[in-house]
């Protein structure tokens, strides 16, 4: 699995140096947050990154899930403590339906059991919301650089948190919808069928497989089909 940079520490590094540069574009970013006040902070953070667009802002979990569909934004900065839908279900929401929209968590917590959950939940990025500047320019250019970045804060690699046990089933690491890619490609199905019986598009299918091979350390396709077929999602005979 990617990450930023990683330090002494074994935490992810903030410094802009340390991380290649990804040129943004037009990046399109919908920002939740249920504080007024921190979430205009963020906005105005945000409004100082070159070529960066909020397009939408909510304060709940069911009108964050509604403009990520009508907006479909590049990322979506979440905060984890949310009425109604809290923010680990959105963005489970946004890694199943929404791909390749990219979630990076916003959070009070440090404890392991909260970077864990949000990256089991489909999160690329974990930042706690005393960081600075800096931090946050660097988490959204990893993160849409396909890597994964956690604030220097949280101890140890993004793939700690994903399973700290190694009896632990590694579909675990999986959201259902990577799950669903996973079993149509060991079924012998290709990228535009595996696209049509999701009803997503190609570029969504070859996002999840990408996250896949992140999230399993298995960076070829027959790799993963063998994966499948040894953790009893397909029989061999596929």
């Amino acid at each position: 699995m990617g990450v930023a940079s990683k330090g002494e520490s074994g935490s992810l590094s903030p410094q802009l140096s340390q991380i290649p540069h990804k040129p943004m574009g037009s990046l399109r970013v919908v920002l939740v947050e249920d504080h007024t006040l921190m979430r205009a902070g963020i906005r105005a953070l945000l409004q100082k990154l070159a070529d960066v667009e909020v397009v939408g802002e909510a304060d709940n979990g069911p009108d964050a899930v509604s403009l990520v569909s009508t907006t479909r934004p590049d990322l979506i900065l979440l905060d984890i403590t949310l009425p109604e839908m809290n923010g680990l279900e959105v963005a489970e929401r946004v890694a199943r339906d929404f791909a390749p929209t990219r979630t990076i968590i916003l959070s009070m917590h440090t404890d392991a059991v909260y970077v864990r959950k949000a990256l089991q939940a489909g999160a690329s990025g974990y930042i706690v919301k005393d960081a600075g500047p800096q931090e946050l320019e660097a988490a959204i250019r990893a993160v849409m650089g396909g890597e994964t970045y956690l604030s220097p804060g949280v101890k140890g690699p993004p793939a700690q948190f994903l399973s700290n046990d190694p009896t632990e089933d590694p579909l675990k690491r999986l959201t259902r919808r990577q799950r669903e890619t996973l079993e149509l490609m060991a079924q012998g199905f290709g990228t535009r069928a595996i696209a049509e019986r999701l009803n997503v598009s190609v570029k969504t299918v070859e996002f999840h497989r990408a996250e896949l091979m992140n999230r399993l350390e298995i960076h070829d396709v027959p790799g993963l089909v063998r994966f499948a077929i040894r953790a009893g999602l397909v029989s061999s005979e596929h």
